[in-house]
């Protein structure tokens, strides 16, 4: 390992590229943010409506800061240790929260799935690896607590959008792979490895953006902002540590995970810049020997298009994503009959 410091560093942007750019941010933020909050107010949007209660702002690290923190979704008549989903949010690893996010808690806890949709820190005040750390010890958390909160750790799914399923994706490896950085270790040694991986719409190649060079403006600067804020000014010990900001780089490597992948879900729209980047993980995937993942195209879907629900394109995605799951986690509502006991969904310590 080199133990010499490496800094990522990014051209210089002039200052009409810095006006550009920050118009174009401030345009997209408030989009997303009014969307989130507005859609909030809706009567659909209450969780009473869809048989689900919520436990807002759970610490998963006694530090007192929001970003520390989870909210559980559950539904109310499910019988049994529920399957859980551990969600992580989207927004360029810099904007949003599990706040925005609360569609998505709503659309899996109504289908009988025990949601944990987390908070991290955002760049560009905490870059790479802050996000990464904080999802490694949302996860210590999760498994430390299900049973407290009526989830199965036999059944856990991780999923997340955009930025969030680069995490997901990044939290599937450090399961499944002896790393050496110390928040890779501790989520190994955690010793659960998810049973699936639903990461829609993904960035998983962050560090270099000049691939989408073809693009127009506004979205090149959509994407260059993402490097820019997670990866700017990041000293490295050693190149390896920036496969946590790349996972598909991480896994072209095509060393042998300790513990097997679990099976991967990639949806992302047609009309989706990082479509190349769900077809390249696919890829990358079934070299590891994933055969049972998936990467599932909708036609003229826009990047996230799925938290639309009631789009046309969102209902097939929703639809495809619950029949994955059932195929590799069974029925979310079991019978009371059949409910399953509390499992540890613990793997085998790999290795001396």
């Amino acid at each position: 390992m080199h133990r010499h410091h490496l800094s990522i560093e990014r051209p210089r942007l002039s200052l009409s590229e810095r006006v550009r750019r920050g118009l174009g941010a401030a345009v997209t933020d408030g989009f997303f943010k009014g969307a989130a909050k507005g859609a909030k107010w809706l009567p659909i949007a209450r969780p009473s409506v869809h048989g689900v209660a919520v436990e807002k702002d759970l610490p998963y690290r006694r530090t007192g800061r929001v970003e520390h923190t989870v909210d559980v979704y559950r539904p109310v008549d499910a019988r049994g240790p529920l399957p859980i989903v551990f969600y992580i949010h989207g927004g360029g690893f810099r904007m949003l929260s599990k706040d925005t996010h609360w569609v998505f808690g709503l659309a899996y806890a109504r289908r009988g799935y025990l949601v944990v949709n987390i908070n991290y820190h955002l760049a560009p005040e905490h870059p790479f690896p802050a996000a990464v750390t904080d999802v490694s010890a949302a996860w210590q958390w999760l498994v430390a607590h299900a049973d407290r909160l009526g989830g199965d750790l036999g059944r856990v799914v991780v999923a997340g959008e955009s930025a969030g399923a680069n995490l997901a994706a990044v939290l599937a490896l450090m399961t499944s792979y002896q790393r050496p950085e110390s928040y890779a270790r501790d989520a190994f040694s955690a010793g659960v490895v998810p049973r699936a991986v639903v990461a829609a719409c993904g960035i998983y190649d962050v560090s270099r953006p000049e691939r989408f060079a073809g693009q127009g403006a506004f979205l090149r600067d959509r994407l260059e902002e993402v490097t820019d804020a997670y990866l700017h000014g990041v000293k490295l010990r050693d190149r390896r540590t920036l496969e946590l900001a790349d996972p598909v780089v991480a896994l072209e490597r095509e060393d042998a995970p300790a513990r097997p992948l679990p099976p991967f879900f990639l949806p992302c729209g047609t009309w989706d810049v990082l479509l190349g980047d769900s077809r390249r993980l696919h890829a990358a995937l079934l070299k590891q020997g994933s055969t049972a993942s998936e990467v599932r195209e909708y036609r003229r879907g826009p990047h996230a298009f799925h938290a639309f629900v009631v789009t046309p394109q969102a209902r097939a995605c929703w639809k495809d994503t619950f029949a994955f799951l059932e195929r590799h986690l069974g029925p979310a509502r079991e019978p009371a009959a059949t409910a399953r006991r509390p499992s540890t969904g613990r793997a085998a310590p790999a290795g001396p």
